[in-house]
């Protein structure tokens, strides 16, 4: 009887996928028009607009096609650069803003390469620091989170696109997101890191945000700090060094370590080092958390929004903290 019901809940769970995706096919998503009300589980029109908000550099974070928070924000950052209204509403106006950045289509295929699904891969991350200090490198689990990260959406939603393919074969065809932003400006003026709201703005000379990503910031053991810094240097495929007087929860060594490079590192695959001593803003191995939860102090950010960052400051970058830390969330 178990096994029975076990087979029926796998035929319903397949059934609801199949029909999930059919809602998805590129054609329902690339020609996705405005309508009002707010749409239930993933949506052509939500997914549409956060790819577009993603190229433009008005980051929703993870895109998976569904109402949230960071997609609130990016709409009333992209709102607010465009002169209308910003209550974060996606409106008819809103989206006729939006869709003129990108004419062409936000779903697009992609063929497995063979470094894609060659690896490294560490396919079996431990949750405590202290042993994540035992592995050699942490790497992406697989081939599947590799390419997720790469065109910036969750593994629930790539699978949802390409439920008859499967990713770790090189020559198999996928679609994806279309997330090619166009070339970051070589410098900025200045970054903004807004504690209330939880964003990252990089600034032009006049002070207009030129880019909005969405960020963990601190934590009530390890508050971020406030006032002014600036950026030291940028380090691609960091190390993390850890300190015992740091005394992050769950950790329970008095004595320092170091955690192997790679994009599931818990500073992820950049660290943009400041000049307030141990404070940085970096990726993260956890896209789905960012700007839901609070950092161990620091500012975290999707690896993919960080390096884009990374890409315009430079050794002496400004870089203001604004307003006061949240309270609600929960620290990771």
């Amino acid at each position: 009887m178990i096994r029975l019901l076990v087979v029926v809940w796998a035929a319903l769970a397949l059934a609801c996928g199949v029909a999930q995706a059919a809602r998805l096919e590129p054609d329902a998503v690339n020609q996705a028009q405005f309508s009002e009300g707010e749409p239930n589980g993933v949506s052509p029109m939500l997914l549409k607009a956060q790819v577009l908000l993603d190229r433009a550099r008005f980051s929703p974070g993870l895109i998976d096609g569904r109402v949230s928070q960071n997609f609130t924000k990016a709409v009333a950052a992209f709102q607010a650069a465009n002169g209308l209204p910003s209550d974060g509403k996606l409106t008819r106006e809103t989206w006729d803003k939006l869709a003129a950045t990108f004419a062409g289509p936000v779903l697009t295929t992609y063929d497995v390469t063979a470094k894609d699904v060659r690896g490294p891969f560490t396919r079996r991350i431990p949750v405590r620091m202290e042993s994540m200090a035992h592995l050699k490198r942490l790497g992406y689990r697989n081939a599947r989170e590799k390419l997720a990260e790469r065109f910036h959406v969750s593994e629930q939603l790539l699978r949802m696109l390409n439920l008859r393919a499967g990713f770790s074969k090189a020559g198999t065809t996928l679609v994806v997101p279309d997330v090619g932003r166009s070339d970051p400006p070589s410098q900025i003026a200045g970054v903004e890191v807004d504690k209330a709201s939880r964003q990252v703005r990089a600034l032009d000379a006049s002070g207009k945000a030129i880019a909005v990503y969405p960020a963990s910031i601190g934590s009530e053991e390890k508050p971020a700090p406030s006032g002014a810094a600036e950026v030291k240097r940028v380090v691609h495929d960091p190390t993390y060094h850890y300190n015992p007087k740091f005394a992050f929860k769950g950790v329970k060594t008095k004595r320092p370590f170091t955690i192997a490079k790679g994009p599931n590192n818990p500073v992820g695959s950049v660290w943009i080092d400041l000049s307030i001593e141990s404070y940085g803003i970096h990726g993260t191995p956890d896209p789905g958390q960012i700007g839901t939860t609070f950092s161990h102090g620091c500012i975290r950010m999707t690896n993919w929004d960080a390096e884009d960052l990374a890409a315009m400051v430079k050794p002496g970058t400004k870089v203001d903290f604004k307003d006061e830390a949240a309270q609600e969330g929960q620290t990771r």
